[in-house]
């Protein structure tokens, strides 16, 4: 089964009501939030991701898939908590010890959230096996992080089936969520490498019709 999680970065300023409503009923199964602190990346989208899902839980019951692409992410762990999250996602690369990475897992899990870890397109798969244990969800980078409309690097397709068969091999359960140029072209090879859960932004956002996307990406 395919989830879709939808990028909620490319709505356009003025429509963010009616567009998160729209893709609600459109049946997307998360709100994807970058949150990004202009540091670890190059974009701030910090303040106008906590307005957004400071609203989206007034008006939805949809589960937020938070993707922390931040230096501080303790600060932003505590900042998004107060909208209860159904995930948050933060990246390897942003933490300078194992035992940091270990720490923040325990920290996320202990407000009763769901813990991903997310690898930017340079960094080896291998880095993140021994985490994987102890988490929900492995997000695989598809695109270098921090910018919405990039195009999908079809190398990474070898990462996503690496992961996939590491999976299955050590009998572990995790999603494996993918975020970066994901649309009607790329979702199929994406679908049959090893992930069950699209990130989408672009491709739903600037589509006719949230729906018909949706479906398609999911089938």
């Amino acid at each position: 089964m395919v989830e879709v999680s939808t990028s909620i970065l490319s709505i356009k300023e003025g429509e963010e009501a009616s567009t998160f409503l729209e893709l609600e009923a459109a049946k997307t199964d998360y709100f994807h939030i970058d949150v990004m602190d202009g540091k670890f990346v190059e974009k701030n989208t910090y303040e106008k991701m906590l307005e957004n899902v400071s609203y989206i839980k007034r008006i939805s019951n949809l589960p937020l898939d938070v993707h922390l692409m931040v230096e501080n992410i303790k600060e932003a762990i505590d900042d998004f908590l107060a909208v209860e999250p159904n995930i948050i996602t933060f990246h390897l690369e942003a933490c300078k010890t194992k035992e940091e990475v270990y720490e923040i897992i325990r920290y996320i899990k202990e407000n009763n959230c769901k813990v991903g870890i997310s690898i930017k397109p340079n960094t080896k798969i291998e880095e993140v096996y021994e985490f994987l244990p102890y988490i929900h969800l492995c997000l695989i980078m598809t695109v270098e992080p921090g910018k919405g409309g990039q195009t999908f690097l079809t190398d990474m397709l070898k990462k996503i089936n690496t992961l996939k068969k590491y999976m299955d091999e050590q009998n572990l359960e995790f999603d494996i969520e993918v975020d970066g140029g994901i649309n009607l072209r790329t979702a199929p090879e994406v679908k049959k490498a090893g992930a069950n859960l699209l990130v989408a932004g672009t491709a739903i956002v600037m589509a006719n019709d949230f729906k018909v996307i949706i479906d398609e990406l999911k089938s």
